[in-house]
């Protein structure tokens, strides 16, 4: 798709003026904002883990859309004209992001949560953790088939939780077009478990 007809598609986003053919540099700015307001918490939860709050982000306007202005550029230089019609939200930090992108891209947004909290008939799958075994739900009629859909969450890790995301999207017949994070450890190689493209905002901690 021609770089012309990415502008356009922007242009017919509610809430937002048309793109401009500096893109590549309104993205590269936006991350220099992005990457100075997240703040670092070391020994939390617990001793050797280097915490990255985001939470600086959704307490300014500014940056929040910023946030959301960013995963948009991506979307709309990779996607095009096959926008998201879905974008799965992981518990619990994945639901900060996930609704105001969708509403973005006018998609729907489906929330992936922990066993036994949403109401319904339900898909589940387990996946595995450090120290054991937990398990995703979501909500059986949340992703009809052929529907294209986004994986969004805060950090990717191990790859766990997105991975577990992911299999419910297929299991409801959903076309998984990528992962979509705010940062990954990439120390941990979580994005070598993914079945679809992995795309990370911010690389690293710095």
């Amino acid at each position: 798709m021609s770089q012309s007809s990415h502008l356009d598609a922007s242009a017919q986003v509610p809430g937002h003026s048309a793109a401009h053919p500096t893109s590549a540099a309104e993205l590269a700015s936006l991350k220099v904002k992005l990457r100075a307001a997240l703040r670092q918490f070391p020994d939390f939860p617990s001793p050797g883990i280097l915490f990255e709050d985001i939470l600086p982000i959704f307490a300014d306007a500014s940056l929040h859309e910023a946030l959301i202005r960013s995963l948009e550029l991506h979307i709309l230089a990779n996607y095009g004209d096959q926008k998201p019609d879905v974008i799965v939200g992981l518990e619990a930090r994945g639901f900060l992001i996930g609704p105001s992108l969708a509403l973005r891209l006018g998609a729907s947004f489906v929330p992936v949560r922990k066993q036994g909290k949403l109401p319904g008939p339900c898909i589940t799958q387990a996946y595995e953790k450090e120290y054991g075994q937990d398990f995703f739900q979501m909500q059986s009629d949340s992703i009809k088939p052929g529907q294209k859909v986004i994986v969004v969450d805060d950090i990717i890790a191990t790859g766990g939780s997105a991975w577990a995301g992911g299999e419910m999207v297929k299991k409801l017949g959903g076309d998984l077009v990528g992962f979509i994070f705010l940062l990954e450890l990439e120390f941990l190689h979580g994005r070598d478990k993914l079945p679809a493209p992995v795309y990370t905002l911010l690389s690293g901690q710095a």
